[in-house]
């Protein structure tokens, strides 16, 4: 497993189900008591040290939704928190915002948690405002954990989407990939959705099969880490191969290449002479390297 703490997760915030579930108990805590996340957008406010700010219920837009994040019961009180529901969700991929790196870096791990569920829940929110069932406009339920259809009845729950990233070995050396418009010599695991019908396993299997031309097996799970652009759960696994014979998707990746453990290991301590570089600390495919490094 990996040891050290993955970005996104941790948060201090207690869900509270019990209080989502019963609307008197929610409406009771909307009061002078409760923070609202600051938000810009889909954008968190901090202050000069890099702390997540808060503010109250009263600074939430007029006829906006709030979403119950949980309570906060780090002072030894009970605070609920809350965010608003922006006018617009964020279609744009993580890739094309410098402040979302910037803002991950300066966050502290607890405060990036909170963040980031409060990204994921209110950003589902603000692009799922009507029902898939009948197209009528849907309201918020369940302290935002939930909307409804007033005009069919469905209920719809906020997504989560299963995103295998492997790290495939053969014969001591590891493969990685470099994605399309990529810098470089910038290198990451294999990674892919899984599909309907899948198990992890085989999800592993067709993706580096897909992406690779890699046959692969003894699928293991590693662990797995929140990505809120906007609502991933990465599941980091490690998979073996019976040859290196790459067949790349060049739809998909600029190149497939194997490296050994002294080449991961020099790229994860900055080397500038390692023949690749690593993601950020910030994504579970650094920790999966550094894991396997480690073994």
């Amino acid at each position: 497993m990996v040891s050290a703490p993955l970005a996104f997760t941790g948060s201090p915030l207690d869900r509270a189900d019990n209080v989502r579930a019963d609307p008197e108990a929610l409406a009771g805590m909307m009061n002078w008591r409760a923070k609202l996340l600051a938000l810009d957008g889909l954008m968190p406010g901090m202050d000069d040290m890099g702390v997540l700010q808060w503010t109250t219920l009263a600074d939430a837009p007029e006829d906006a939704e709030l979403v119950f994040l949980g309570l906060d019961r780090s002072d030894g009180g009970e605070k609920p928190c809350f965010a608003a529901v922006p006018s617009k969700g964020d279609a744009a991929p993580r890739m094309a915002n410098p402040a979302v790196w910037q803002m991950m870096t300066a966050l502290s791990p607890g405060d990036l948690a909170t963040y980031g569920a409060a990204r994921s829940i209110v950003d589902w929110h603000a692009r799922h405002q009507y029902c898939a069932q009948c197209g009528g406009q849907t309201t918020l339920a369940k302290g935002g954990w939930q909307r409804n259809c007033p005009n069919c009845g469905a209920q719809h729950f906020p997504r989560t989407d299963p995103v295998t990233i492997m790290l495939v070995e053969y014969d001591g050396k590891l493969m990685l990939g470099r994605g399309l418009g990529w810098p470089e010599g910038r290198f990451s695991a294999l990674a892919g959705f899984v599909e309907p019908g899948e198990s992890i396993e085989e999800g592993v299997a067709r993706e580096v099969l897909e992406e690779s031309g890699i046959v692969v097996r003894d699928v293991q799970y590693i662990a797995s880490q929140p990505w809120p652009f906007p609502s991933q759960l990465m599941i980091g696994c490690h998979a073996m191969a019976d040859d290196d014979a790459v067949t790349i998707d060049e739809s998909e990746l600029a190149e497939v290449l194997w490296f050994t453990k002294g080449d991961i290991k020099a790229a994860l301590n900055g080397d500038p002479d390692a023949p690749l570089g690593c993601p950020p600390k910030q994504a579970i495919a650094h920790h999966l390297m550094s894991w396997w490094v480690e073994q």
